[in-house]
């Protein structure tokens, strides 16, 4: 199995303020669905609350601390080893948030990054920082959109 990770991030690193994006791209958000249709996805339980319901066509994984939550439309797990478990597919992709990508960050071989320039000191969570001393980079697009470039940047981990 290949643990990846997807996020869109800022300049440094932010990504999201009041549990929301600090921008829209839905030009982002149609990369975001491509390359996870048909995957497991593993998300903390604020991110699920920011859906507006389980993202469909993706096995919807809620890593939680409260044993008692429940996700509609999603399996709740209350560990790493849980949310690896029940993943039923080659790739499982971690969303977020900040907490899910931090723990997982060491067992991460793929990272989907959109980088976005952007900056914002109110930013409340953040990506953890990529070493291009671990990582290869390879950028598969760019673009600009509601007045933000982006690019599109796969780092695979070296071996």
């Amino acid at each position: 199995m290949t643990v990846s990770m997807i996020v869109a991030k800022g300049i440094n690193n932010e990504i999201g303020k009041d549990n929301d994006l600090m921008w829209h791209l839905p030009s982002d958000l149609k990369f975001f669905k491509a390359v996870t249709m048909g995957k497991s996805i593993i998300m903390g339980r604020k991110t699920f609350q920011s859906l507006p319901k389980a993202l469909p066509g993706r096995k919807n994984i809620v890593l939680s601390s409260d044993k008692d939550f429940i996700a509609p439309g999603a399996v709740t797990v209350t560990s790493i080893e849980d949310a690896l478990k029940e993943s039923e597919t080659e790739e499982v992709f971690i969303i977020g948030g900040a907490g899910v990508y931090k723990e997982f960050f060491p067992l991460a071989e793929k990272l989907y990054i959109t980088e976005v320039e952007f900056s914002s000191d109110e930013a409340d969570v953040y990506f953890p920082e990529i070493s291009l001393d671990t990582w290869n980079a390879e950028i598969l697009d760019e673009g600009e959109e509601n007045g933000l470039k982006y690019k599109h940047i796969l780092y695979i981990r070296n071996k």
